[in-house]
């Protein structure tokens, strides 16, 4: 066992003054991070518990809503003006591991999950460059159906798990941080890093930078939006594709749109090539098969996931027209 201290934090300045110590991480629900403290991919020396941090959610008077980092995923799923505003992340919450595990996890550890590669959680028999810099990937020659296409690199294949992080980099939602150089804020496209010859770096973080809430813009046509994700199975499976989508369309035409990939990246995925062919043209098939090509004409497979390319593109088709048609089902909600 690798010891470590243990300390809660009284507010967001007392967290980033306990997390200078070497090697100490935020702890918030624990439900990824205990898992890697059990396998030993984590071993921290000091343990900041964060979970008595701002945790509320605030709708505000410029339509905008923040969500402290604190706040459960449960609490984000069910809150009635997400449900009403903001459908798709609400449904991307509930899309996402157990009510269980809901119930635990928090906002800000949701965002900050590590990959769920199982080359990256055998610490002892298998070799991956996320975990030791340098060592290798042994999912490039192995097994690798789950993992990326798009954004990889020759050190790391390996894909974002989470299915809220979908919703938030479709909404274009802002990471509000505290560090020892005080705060700052940071779009949630841009928070997330891809593999490059750095895979150990999930995010542009400082390693004592504390995410301190979430903010969703005022958006609207958010409320025409969806979550779909394609899995094995219909529950407790990552996504194998995800789609995370809101379309505004005005007289057959496609007047403002949002969206974003899972379970096909290192990082969620926002669709900018997609978007940008769509917007200002005719909501029709053949312009959204058209953009879902252009989206993923860079992919690069792997030997045995190359049908994420097509499934991502039947995905993206199938969200947007039914969403421009109005057909879009609720689906599961909380």
């Amino acid at each position: 066992m690798t010891p470590f201290t243990y300390a809660r934090a009284r507010d967001a300045a007392d967290a980033v003054k306990l997390a200078a110590l070497p090697e100490a991480k935020f702890l918030g629900g624990g439900t990824n991070l205990v898992d890697l403290l059990r396998e030993t991919v984590e071993r921290p020396t000091a343990l900041v518990d964060v979970t008595g941090l701002y945790g509320a959610i605030e709708e505000r008077a410029d339509g905008s809503i923040l969500i402290g980092a604190a706040a459960k995923n449960t609490a984000v799923a069910e809150h009635r003006a997400i449900r009403t505003r903001y459908p798709l992340l609400s449904r991307a919450i509930v899309a996402g591991a157990s009510a269980q595990i809901r119930n635990m996890a928090t906002v800000g550890g949701n965002i900050l999950q590590r990959t769920r590669c199982t080359y990256f959680y055998d610490n002892e028999g298998s070799r991956c460059n996320k975990r030791v810099p340098g060592q290798g990937c042994d999912a490039i020659a192995g097994f690798n159906r789950n993992h990326a296409v798009l954004g990889t690199s020759g050190a790391c294949i390996a894909t974002h798990p989470s299915d809220m992080c979908v919703a938030l980099a479709a909404l274009d939602a802002i990471v509000h941080l505290q560090g020892p150089q005080g705060a700052r804020a940071l779009p949630f496209t841009a928070l997330h890093r891809l593999p490059e010859d750095n895979p150990e770096r999930d995010t542009d973080l400082a390693p004592d930078e504390l995410i301190v809430a979430i903010e969703l813009p005022a958006l609207p046509f958010a409320a025409r939006s969806a979550y779909r994700k394609v899995r094995d199975r219909s529950s407790y499976a990552f996504a194998l594709v995800s789609v995370a989508a809101a379309i505004d369309v005005q007289d057959g035409v496609v007047r403002e749109l949002r969206l974003a990939l899972g379970g096909v990246a290192h990082k969620p995925w926002r669709a900018w090539k997609a978007e940008a062919m769509l917007k200002g043209q005719p909501a029709t098939l053949e312009n959204f098969r058209a953009a879902a090509a252009a989206e993923l004409a860079d992919a690069q497979p792997q030997s045995d996931n190359a049908f994420k390319i097509g499934l991502a593109r039947r995905t993206i088709v199938a969200v947007l027209e039914s969403l421009a048609a109005g057909t879009e089902q609720p689906g599961e909600q909380p």
